[in-house]
């Protein structure tokens, strides 16, 4: 049996009388990718920041290779071996890669000079062990979010890491570079190098974990061999119900025959849209599938007036249009919840109650008086309706965690009555009870004759919710799958092949 490198014990953290962390334990072996699993605030990140001295804990102990230890700041937790990369990573982009692998100690020569050939030739070195071959003397972000979450692990190992803490490593990474840095932890297992693996992801988290521990509501709710677990019982742990539907009842494809309500024909922009015919039928869920770079994105721009094409025509209710900008698409009914939900999504200053009425503030409005008594009875339906988890309709929306924020987001199409929803990655970086919620919302548009067009990399989602996906590659429609046709492998092996046809669907 191997060895065990961390053991947490009955650890304990409140904040203001409300505990966090409830007597949880965890327990990771010496080369060994561990997955730390659980819903948006079951105290994963409590967890974590105890364990790297950012916290103190009120109660338990942390026992790491063998002896009891208590981190009073990040620095202690780093000399003792521990090291956390984070989904926003604490690098400095605009030093160069070797000057991050060395940030805070940096090698000196007997002069007392910062020696920069020893550090460029020392960071070579450590990432020509991980396999990459990059030009340490460029700036950091010269290089991908990928490589810099290379630069990142590299920067861990130098600094003699034997716990490797990731919390949500791949977010910001297409499919290939998830599977660079998955080589990557198999080399640092195979060193003997521990991984604390946090994903919301759970395809990752089968392919890359030996165990997991489950926490919820900050208690302990179990550890797992990936061997005796799936994905239901897994999210069904995790969200406390006895089952969890998943799956989309589809019998055949039912929309042949239905109306459409937008179409486009022969859309192109330079080398991101070369030719794609898209329909979407009333009460549809279509599904784009592709890597990143593939024109998913920018066709749903072009289809909600946030970018124009150079050639091409739309379509809307079988009627020829021009939708110059997004207002002209949300006259026509549109909403569209964008990929980048903190930049291009939520207005974070503002509050819940206005992040949801600011679409609909033209029809809240006379003579330049907002009619708070029916924005309020709006937004309390909706803060109902979509279970969404607020102090006030007052709070800020910054400081709702990632899935109420998307559901906000929602709320604010939904409240416009739209007859066309346009997903970009809904649930993205959202927790696996938050994202069954959406999912679940995405049937009731359906259900209720809304079409749904949903852009997402997880290609389960599409497979789960979608009645036709079209699977786009290098700014062109590959391959047309539907109904109980929609299968993982056959989406895998469409964006693989790259058919040379164009494709109308």
């Amino acid at each position: 049996m191997s060895e065990r490198l961390l053991e947490i014990k009955d650890l304990e953290k409140s904040f203001l009388g409300v505990h966090a962390l409830k007597g949880v334990n965890l327990k990771v072996q010496k080369g060994e990718v561990h997955g730390l699993m659980g819903e948006n605030g079951a105290g994963k990140s409590t967890l974590i920041k105890v364990l790297t001295g950012i916290y103190h804990k009120d109660g338990g102990s942390i026992w790491f290779d063998g002896k009891e230890i208590e981190a009073k700041t990040p620095i202690e937790a780093n000399e003792a071996g521990i090291s956390t990369i984070y989904q926003e990573l604490n690098l400095v982009l605009f030093q160069t890669v070797y000057e991050n692998l060395f940030l805070g100690r940096e090698p000196r020569t007997r002069f007392g000079r910062v020696d920069r050939g020893k550090m460029i030739e020392e960071a070579r070195r450590i990432l020509g062990e991980l396999g990459i071959a990059i030009d340490v003397t460029k700036p950091l972000n010269h290089y991908s979010t990928a490589i810099q979450q290379m630069v990142a692990i590299a920067r861990a190992v130098s600094i003699n890491a034997r716990l490797v803490i990731m919390d949500e490593p791949t977010s910001s990474l297409d499919a290939q570079e998830v599977q660079v840095l998955f080589r990557i932890i198999r080399q640092l297992k195979a060193k003997g190098i521990s991984v604390i693996f946090i994903s919301h992801k759970l395809d990752e988290i089968f392919e890359i974990c030996d165990r997991l521990t489950i926490f919820k509501d900050g208690e302990y709710i179990g550890d797992y061999d990936i061997g005796e677990m799936d994905q239901l019982k897994l999210i069904s742990l995790m969200v406390g119900r006895g089952t969890v539907e998943l799956k989309r009842n589809k019998q055949g494809y039912a929309f042949a025959k239905a109306r459409p309500i937008a179409a486009m024909e022969n859309i192109r922009q330079g080398m991101l849209l070369n030719g794609i015919h898209l329909t979407i039928r009333q009460g549809e869920v279509v599904g784009l599938a592709g890597l990143l770079g593939s024109g998913r994105t920018e066709l749903a721009q072009v289809l909600f007036g946030s970018r124009q094409p150079e050639e091409g025509e739309i379509f809307w209710w079988g009627e020829r249009t021009k939708i110059h900008s997004p207002s002209d698409a949300i006259k026509k009914g549109m909403g569209y919840c964008t990929e980048d939900r903190k930049v291009e999504g939520i207005i974070p200053h503002l509050s819940v109650k206005e992040n949801i009425t600011i679409a609909l503030l033209p029809r809240l409005s006379r003579f330049g008086f907002i009619k708070t008594r029916e924005q309020e009875k709006i937004v309390r339906h909706y803060i109902e309706r979509l279970k969404i988890k607020t102090p006030s309709p007052d709070q800020a929306i910054s400081n709702l965690s990632g899935g109420n924020q998307q559901k906000v987001l929602l709320a604010r199409w939904m409240c416009m009555n739209p007859k066309l929803m346009i997903l970009d990655e809904p649930t993205r970086g959202i927790d696996v009870g938050a994202k069954a919620e959406i999912e679940q919302l995405i049937r009731e548009f359906s259900g209720n004759g809304i079409s749904v067009l949903v852009i997402s990399s997880e290609i389960a989602e599409l497979e789960r919710n979608c009645d036709r996906v079209a699977v786009m590659r290098e700014g062109r429609v590959v391959e047309e799958l539907t109904g109980d046709g929609i299968r993982q492998d056959k989406i895998f092996e469409a964006i693989a092949r790259g058919s040379e046809r164009e494709g109308t669907v």
